[in-house]
């Protein structure tokens, strides 16, 4: 006897998990923020939430919110149900992917500073709150912002959100719409416009592969690499630079979508 079609999820419950992951961030913050002047009583305020403390504070805050977000509304607790499991994707696609992925970020990087942006958005004082951290200071950033924060985004974006949109919408709409979402949680528009690009490139590896883990991959070192150089090295202003950075850049990541374009068709 033939199974009854499964009839795919409602989007309104991916839409009331966005909602609820934004206000459990807000809610985590506030008290991330409270555990901080307990612990740092003396400090002053500016130096304390705008500083690494607050840098690491807010990014754990926000990822434990986005993480028990995914527990409450993902039934079953299946990481299948997630895509976080190995898809289609070889070594060999994962390292164009990544390789991809930190070509953007640059370019994008590059182009802010050349638009006369890069003194004017979030990214300023997160660049000012890393820029000469060392030691264990640098470890728990690199932990916090890399790891945690990249992991814990693409669970909720690209492993909950797009892959349930994906069974309503078209992968390309779904993509847009996750992507949209994910920009907007930054708040701040220049900071929103480089996470909205960025969501794009990774929702688009996530549908190559049929996994959210290449994306995860990717997120993790980008922002881990972000935050290493940046303790060491600071921010590049200058014009010129900037200039030859957006053109390499440019080009790697053209070659690298042609790239997975050709071998997508071959999977």
């Amino acid at each position: 006897m033939e199974q009854p079609p499964v009839a795919p999820p409602r989007l309104w419950p991916v839409f009331a998990a966005y909602v609820v992951a934004f206000a459990a961030i807000v809610a985590l913050s506030i008290m991330a923020a409270a555990i901080l002047r307990t612990l740092f009583p003396d400090v002053p305020e500016r130096a304390l939430f705008e500083g690494l403390p607050g840098l690491i504070a807010g990014g754990a805050a926000s990822s434990i919110a986005l993480v028990l977000t995914v527990l409450l509304f993902n039934r079953p607790l299946e990481p299948v149900l997630l895509r976080l499991t190995p898809g289609w994707e070889s070594g060999r696609m994962l390292f164009v992917m990544i390789v991809g992925m930190l070509a953007l970020g640059q370019a994008l990087d590059s182009l802010t500073m050349l638009a006369g942006l890069g003194q004017k958005s979030a990214m300023t004082a997160i660049r000012s709150a890393l820029t000469g951290a060392v030691g264990p200071e640098l470890f728990l950033a690199v932990v916090v912002i890399g790891v945690l924060a990249g992991s814990a985004e693409e669970i909720f974006f690209r492993g909950y959100m797009q892959t349930r949109l994906g069974q309503r919408l078209r992968p390309s709409l779904a993509v847009l719409v996750t992507s949209v979402a994910f920009g907007l949680l930054h708040l701040e528009w220049i900071h929103a416009v480089l996470a909205f690009a960025l969501g794009l490139y990774l929702g688009y590896i996530t549908e190559i592969a049929g996994s959210a883990l290449p994306a995860i991959a990717c997120h993790v070192i980008n922002n881990a690499l972000f935050t290493v150089l940046t303790a060491a090295f600071g921010t590049i202003e200058a014009a010129g630079a900037n200039a030859v950075l957006l053109a390499a850049s440019g080009l790697v990541f053209t070659g690298c979508i042609a790239w997975l374009r050709r071998a997508r068709t071959t999977l």
